[in-house]
């Protein structure tokens, strides 16, 4: 396997090769791994990108905690055959600080862009400067971060990337929980605690099958939530998945998600639940 440092090997090792690309920012698991052998499987050269994004941080301790396993990462990658690594610095991937704006208008002021402001200006200037350097054939991205698919979706459109995206299903641990970096902060108790959120999308899937309307389901869940204290909802909403905007009937003709945020133990997780 083949870790790269810089844009400039970066972009002469991805000329002559078909590619296709995971991009991540690193403390990688199962997750990340099953979206490695997918495009292991469907082309010449299986791609990764390690970076911790700090223009995609809007909250400064939040960067700061973010997990790093670098070594453990290039290990898990090279056992899961990835073929080449773009590991850069933060001065590297932005040697001059960015100008650019990027706004997805009202894909992104919903959900995670209503309470992480900035949040995906920062998702789409990284993945556009990756798409650019390595100018894979496909690129490949997991739906537990369903908003991002959306935002990078229409990015790819709006800028006639022609690039082909693979968005995959989430890999979950037995218990249901979502598998995400951020798990390996929260402590043995809450990790204990945590498939709680799975359980509520379920319930709400099922509520609204049974015919009730997505503000009855709202109600029926936040009860849910009050009897557990230890759990900070922050957003927990029932939208079509074409646009993430909240629905005010359900129609069963309709791709339907219901996606969430909470805060557990100091540590923010997000969810979702598609059909």
């Amino acid at each position: 396997m083949k870790v790269l440092k810089t844009r400039i090997e970066t972009q002469n090792y991805a000329k002559s090769h078909e590619i296709g690309l995971v991009p991540t920012m690193g403390a990688l698991h199962d997750g990340h791994l099953s979206l490695i052998k997918r495009a292991k499987k469907d082309n010449e050269v299986c791609a990764a990108s390690i970076f911790v994004n700090p223009i995609q941080f809007n909250n400064p301790e939040d960067l700061e905690k973010y997990p790093r396993t670098l070594e453990k990462d290039l290990d898990l990658l090279e056992k899961a055959g990835c073929d080449m690594v773009y590991v850069p610095s933060v001065e590297d991937m932005y040697p001059e600080p960015v100008a650019l704006k990027m706004d997805f208008g009202p894909l992104e002021r919903v959900l995670e862009g209503a309470f992480r402001p900035g949040h995906f200006n920062g998702v789409g200037i990284v993945v556009s400067k990756l798409f650019h350097m390595i100018k894979p054939q496909r690129a490949y991205f997991g739906l537990k971060d369903l908003q991002q698919c959306a935002i990078i979706n229409r990015m790819v459109k709006d800028l006639n990337f022609g690039i082909d995206l693979v968005f995959c299903d989430t890999v979950r641990a037995e218990d249901g929980l979502a598998l995400s970096s951020r798990n390996a902060r929260l402590s043995a108790e809450d990790r204990a605690k945590a498939p709680f959120l799975y359980s509520t999308l379920q319930a709400g899937q099922k509520l609204l099958l049974e015919g009730k309307s997505p503000e009855e389901v709202k109600t029926e869940i936040q009860k849910m939530f009050n009897n557990r204290s230890e759990f900070e909802l922050e957003y927990y909403e029932i939208v079509d998945f074409e646009n993430l905007q909240n629905i005010s009937t359900y129609d069963p003709q309709v791709k339907t998600a219901i996606v969430l945020a909470a805060h557990l133990g100091g540590v923010r997780l997000i969810d979702n639940i598609l059909w």
